[in-house]
């Protein structure tokens, strides 16, 4: 069973948190409010001990966990009933995710990541600082990884890109190989006649093209369209 600092009231009581209490401090500006989840009071205490009394934290009791910006998933090991956990709360909350685990295999990256887990840190090095550093990134929108996890993601992702998108034209972005060309040469200043000449595609295709990135990200116009996809990195 999985013990929690606060969980929201539709898990019922066979989800019933243990509540640390508060400790005696009010909530102030920049102070991360925090919900521990875990799946046994052994691994819920010692996160809440080590968090307790840190000036950045705002530990919520039980009925609280509704208003979390972090939740920590604190476990021995990924397994169904963890990542049910951890969907219920992607769907149910707007707190950022975070997964606290004592053995972590490569392959629960794409699980963790489809269930909205932005940070997993392995239990050996969850000391007091690391922590606290966990959350407040979190708290930021910031993701974290340990390297050598991370290292392993990025060799998936690229595997991704060769062998599943490259042989289709496409990119991991909600953008093709064509349609990011084209919006390259936009955004260097070219009209539709030089794209045209440039990709050896007629100004029909070419007008075509934008008409359909411009529609598909809900987009006003060339320029809306180059500004879009420079801030979200698609070209």
């Amino acid at each position: 069973m999985i013990q929690a600092e606060a969980l929201p009231p539709q898990y019922g009581r066979d989800w019933a948190p243990v509540s640390p209490g508060r400790d005696g401090r009010d909530a102030g500006p920049g102070r991360v409010a925090v919900a521990v989840y875990a799946e046994d009071i052994i691994l819920h205490s010692g996160v809440v001990q080590q968090l307790r009394h840190r000036p950045e934290v705002e530990l919520l009791t039980e009925d609280e966990g509704g208003k979390a910006e972090v939740s920590l998933m604190v476990v021995d090991r990924l397994n169904d009933t963890v990542v049910g956990v951890l969907r219920r709360l992607h769907r149910s909350t707007s707190s950022r995710l975070g997964l606290v685990v004592g053995q972590f295999e490569t392959g629960g990256l794409q699980t963790v990541i489809e269930c909205g887990v932005a940070a997993v840190m392995r239990r050996s090095e969850a000391d007091q600082d690391r922590l606290v550093r966990l959350v407040t990134a979190l708290a930021n929108g910031e993701g974290v990884m340990p390297g050598d996890l991370l290292g392993k993601l990025l060799d998936r992702v690229g595997n991704l890109q060769r062998t599943m998108l490259d042989p289709r034209g496409l990119t991991l972005s909600t953008l093709t190989a064509r349609e990011a060309e084209m919006l390259r040469l936009v955004a260097d200043g070219l009209d539709t006649s030089e794209i045209a000449a440039r990709t050896s595609y007629s100004e029909r295709t070419v007008k075509n093209v934008l008409h359909e990135i411009a529609t598909r990200l809900g987009l006003r116009n060339r320029a809306h369209a180059v500004g879009y996809a420079m801030r979200h990195g698609l070209i």
